[in-house]
Parts: C-alpha cells; structure tokens; sequence
C-alpha cells in the first residue's frame, strides 16, 4: 500500500466515523427504532432430551406430590378446590398434567398495547422487551452521588427511559419514590408513567387496592371497550420461595387476570437460602412456583396473558449476599428458556445484573455475563435491562444509559446474519481490484450508517483525540449523555381530557387513602 493510499483510507475512515457518530448522537439515530426485538437469532438450548426428562420429572412431583402453599387467601384456595385440587391447610397439591393443561390456555405470545400504538410490544415466541431496572429504593449519579429515590429522580428515569430507543417498555418502580407515603406513590409512579411516556409500562402489585387502580387509570387511558379486548397493563409479582404463593399474589392475579390484563409471576430464588444449593433443583422450583401460578391465572379467566419469570442468583455462602453473572444464574437462564419454550409460556428472567456499587470494572463483567446470558436463552421480557446496581437496591443514571447503550448491540446480535445479497456484497468485488480496500466502494458507502453498531458512549478513536476531547471516561460520557437527553425532552402528545380525567382520579384516590410509609 503506498502512502497516498494510505492517506486516502484514513480520510475515508474518518468521514465514515463521523457520520456514523452523529447518527448515533441523536439517541434516535436516522431510522425510527423497533418498538422491540423480532429476534432471528437461535435459542441456546444446553440441555438434552434426558436432562430435560429428569428436570420435567422433578417439577410434576413437586407439583403434584409436594406441593406449594397458597397463604392467607381463601378465595385462592377455593378456586382450587372447585378446581379439583387437593387442599391440605393451605398447601395446594395437583395432578401435573392438570397443571400443565391449564398452563396450555395462556396464550404463547400477546401483545400489549402502548398509548402510542407504534410502540405495542408483543410478549412470547421470537420476541424480545427490554425494560429498564425495577424496585429500587435508592439512585446514584455522578454529581449528587447515593441517595434515596424521590419523585423528581422517578420522572427523569421514565423521561430517560421513553427517550432512549433501546428500552421497548416503562417497566413501573425504575426507583422508589421515597418522598411519597407508600399507600399513594403508586398512583404517582401512575401518572407519571402514562403522561410523560407513551410506552407500554407495569401496574402496582403490592397490595389489592393498587393493583385496582392500576387497572382503573389503565382504563381512563384505553377505555373499556379497547381493554375488554387487548392487554394495555401487566403486573409483576415474585413468590415467596420455597413454595409459597402469598396473598399478594394471588390478589394481583386476580386482579390483573380477571379483566383479562396480563400477569408476570416471578420466582425469586436464592440458591441455598430460598432454594437447595444445587442448580438445578432451584430450576425445577422455579418451574413449579410459576406453573402452580399460571395454572392459577387460567382458572381465574382462560387465556389471560401470563408470563413465566425466573429470578435466580447464587449467593456467597459466607455472607449470604447475592452475587450476579456467575455461572450458575447463567446455567439458570439456559435452563429456564429452554423449559418454558416446552411449557408454551412467554419467559421474564434475567438483565443487566451485578453486585457493583458504581459503574466499574465489575459492574461490567457481570453486567454483561447477566445480560448475554438472558439474550442466548430467549428471555421474552427483561426486566432489569439496564440502570441495576448493588444488587438491585440502587439505580444508576449512568448505568441506565450505558446499559441501553449496549441493548442496540444485542438487538443487532438478535436479528441474526443478514444473507440478503446486499449483505454478500457481489458488486463490490466487482468494484475492487485485489490488495485494494472497500473504504470508499458505493456498496460501503450506501451501507456505512447501518453496517455496524456504533455505540454512542464508546470511545474508538486514538489516544490524542481523547486527550484533546477531555481524556472522559465511559462514566464521564454517561453523564453528560443523560443530562443531554433530559435536555431534549419533549413530551408525547397526550389527549387534554384524558390528563385532567387521570389527575382527578389521583387527587380523589389520595384524599382517601391515609398516609402510611411502610
């Protein structure tokens, strides 16, 4: 290669690079984003027809000979009984292929709807969700550092949160607004949700009454007549592993399901503390909380949306804290999949996980480890996509953007090897003699904007433009790249009579409810 060709390459590279640059600065990019992932890429499924046998095998017996106890909701156990169950106190024993026959009336794949119905999401099958952290109580940025989650820091994260075309969904508690009494911030997190964004989000779960105003705001925003016929509001619970169903969530279930709006229920397992210490025993609890569960759903209404969700971490058997992308969660991930594929039933698991108190080293690997792992195993719905610090007690402003910023990357990772003969490039072996390059060829050139993910808060050029740009770190480029979008933050339209109709309802809930912050 001589000099001036050389020369040329460099010029070229740089052009590409900079428009490649400005493209993804914008937080939209050129092109309008998918409203979620169609993936084409092909599930990681690890484990045998004979694995599979024994692990099936485990979650029918605990099912049908062990049982799991459905706590302080008579109702629940009724519906049970009526069902055929058998009923021993409150622990609630079937027959397996009963449960996994009423599992078969859950819909495999649902859409739910958004107010702006360009951003509808569908649940199950090729498709994948990401939504941002949920249930934090703290946030942390790198200008006022740790501190409890207000409502103030709640609206930034869901203005974050509709601005950035990597995150499909709203999720609901992306932190805890600790500044409102318990008994009222969810019609807040509510409002907040269905004015400031127009992506689809989650309901209140944590007792029935807020479950009942989710479904009710839910209702002033869609109307009836679109709700009786379409998911607009899910909710999402967690059991109380080792086989426990408690009131919240059966209530939630309910709730949820009984209007024909959809329901995630999650077993949230600690391995050795709320499940044996061996994998796949907790994969076979999992399995079997979230069937009992499901099958609970479709008693409650057939064909309610459902959808299986598996949280499971291993923890350090020294001080019982949690520890995230280790390999047996990622082992989980796999297993779970691949399980619920065979259940027929959407799946939640998984995220961008990690026991990281800031933005670091480790907060990386795990993060990454965590969230490839949910991508390979098919994971419909990922709560937790980004923002997840300190083992999901703290938010992180930077996080949030640096996490989203590599869900484009797995979004490209999950449309799979484009074969198209655009992709096998023919005309430009015509174009370009050997030993020459392919920098300046028309077919790079109609290509350089959509060929590879560029992401935004990654820094590939040389050491003496980083120096001159600030020498920033990856944290430094979060900052300002939040901040920046806050800036730019322009509402979605919203109808007038549909904001006042909302604001009334929450002015009329909260004159009811007495204040109480725990």
């Amino acid at each position: 290669m001589d000099d001036q060709t050389g020369v040329d390459m460099a010029r070229r590279k740089s052009t590409i690079g900079a428009r490649a640059r400005q493209a993804g600065e914008d937080g939209i990019g050129t092109a309008p984003p998918s409203p979620y992932l169609q993936r084409r890429l092909a599930f990681f499924d690890p484990l045998d027809d004979a694995t599979m046998a024994q692990l099936e095998a485990q979650v029918d017996w605990l099912m049908q000979d062990i049982g799991i106890a459905f706590r302080d909701d008579p109702k629940a156990l009724e519906v049970w009984r009526k069902a055929g169950a058998r009923i021993d106190g409150d622990r609630v024993r079937m027959e397996a292929a009963q449960v996994r026959a009423l599992c078969k009336t859950a819909p495999r794949e649902f859409t739910q709807i958004a107010r702006n119905r360009t951003r509808d999401v569908v649940m199950g099958g090729q498709n994948q969700v990401f939504a941002p952290i949920y249930g934090a109580p703290f946030v942390r940025d790198l200008q006022k550092g740790r501190r409890y989650g207000d409502l103030d820091s709640l609206e930034k994260l869901i203005k974050l949160t509709y601005m950035h075309p990597n995150l499909h969904h709203g999720g609901l508690v992306i932190c805890e607004p600790c500044d409102v009494p318990v008994s009222k911030r969810h019609l807040d997190m509510l409002y907040l949700h269905m004015t400031c964004s127009d992506k689809p989000h989650l309901g209140a779960i944590t007792e029935q009454s807020r479950a009942q105003d989710s479904v009710d705001m839910a209702e002033i925003v869609f109307g009836r007549e679109v709700m009786d016929q379409q998911c607009v509001i899910m909710g999402n619970v967690n059991t109380n592993s080792p086989l426990l169903v408690d009131k919240v969530v059966t209530q939630a279930i309910e709730t949820y399901c009984s209007r024909g709006q959809g329901i995630v229920v999650v077993p949230f397992i600690l391995s050795g503390a709320m499940g044996p210490v061996s994998t796949a025993a907790s994969v076979t609890q999992a399995m079997a909380e979230a069937l009992m569960c499901c099958a609970f759903s479709q008693l409650i209404r057939p064909g309610a949306p459902f959808v299986l969700g598996n949280f499971l971490s291993s923890m350090s058997l020294k001080s019982g804290a949690p520890t995230f992308g280790m390999p047996e969660p990622i082992l989980s991930n796999y297993a779970i999949g691949q399980m619920a594929r065979a259940a027929g039933l959407p799946l939640r698991c998984g995220g961008s996980l990690t026991a990281s108190k800031i933005e670091d080293a480790q907060a990386a690997y795990e993060s990454a480890d965590s969230m490839h792992s949910t991508m390979l195993a098919g994971a419909n719905f990922v709560l937790h996509a980004a923002g997840w610090m300190e083992g999901g007690l703290c938010t992180g402003f930077e996080k949030l953007v640096m996490d989203a910023d590599r869900l484009g990357g797995y979004q490209k990772l999950g449309a799979g090897l484009d074969s198209s003969p655009e992709a096998l490039a023919r005309d430009a072996y015509g174009e370009v003699e050997p030993a020459g390059h392919f920098l300046g060829s028309a077919h790079t050139m109609r290509n350089y904007q959509t060929a590879f993910y560029e992401p935004a808060l990654s820094d590939s050029e040389n050491v003496e433009s980083w120096e001159e740009g600030g020498a920033k770190d990856m944290r430094q480029r979060a900052y300002e790249r939040w901040t920046s979008l806050l800036r730019a933050y322009e509402p979605p339209p919203i109808d007038a009579g549909v904001k006042e109709e909302l604001q009334a309802y929450v002015d009329r809930r909260k004159s009811e409810i007495p204040d109480a912050w725990y």
